[in-house]
């Protein structure tokens, strides 16, 4: 497996991993690329935005972003978060996942990052157990307000 940065012709592919879950099958419209193509423009050319794909056999099988996040608190500490990880349901279950969140947590460190965080939704209890595993604590509490 590869993990390389994304380009505008992994849009399809990276919108289909999305979709492909119970909750983003509720929230992603796979079939409308447009707005998909237009945050792809928006994060490409974010220096600070590092949208990454993992391919296997030239098929594009994982997902993530990685977004540093510039702060006052922590004495002016860079943090990294870490969102949309997503693994092809053929290829869940062969630690490419690990691998894929490892890389961000190794990225993030030779970017400067003080700290790594993401946020997972409550129902997914199994990804809460392999963050866990990678030595993620839940050490807050996250709120969301719909727009």
């Amino acid at each position: 497996m590869i993990i390389r940065r994304a380009t505008g012709a992994d849009v399809p592919a990276i919108v289909a991993l999305l979709a492909d879950d119970e909750l983003g099958s509720t929230r992603e419209s796979p079939d409308d690329l447009a707005p998909y193509e237009h945050a792809f423009a928006q994060i490409d050319a974010d220096r600070g935005e590092h949208l990454v794909v993992a391919e296997r056999d030239h098929q594009v099988i994982g997902t993530l972003q990685l977004s540093l996040l510039p702060g006052l608190s922590r004495r002016g500490a860079l943090r990294a978060q870490i969102e949309g990880v997503r693994i092809a349901g053929s290829a869940r279950g062969l630690g490419l996942g690990e691998t894929l969140v490892r890389w961000a947590i190794d990225e993030a460190r030779s970017l400067g990052c003080v700290l790594v965080q993401l946020t997972s939704d409550k129902t997914r209890g199994d990804a809460h157990r392999f963050y866990e595993r990678l030595g993620f604590t839940a050490s807050h509490e996250g709120f969301k307000l719909p727009l």
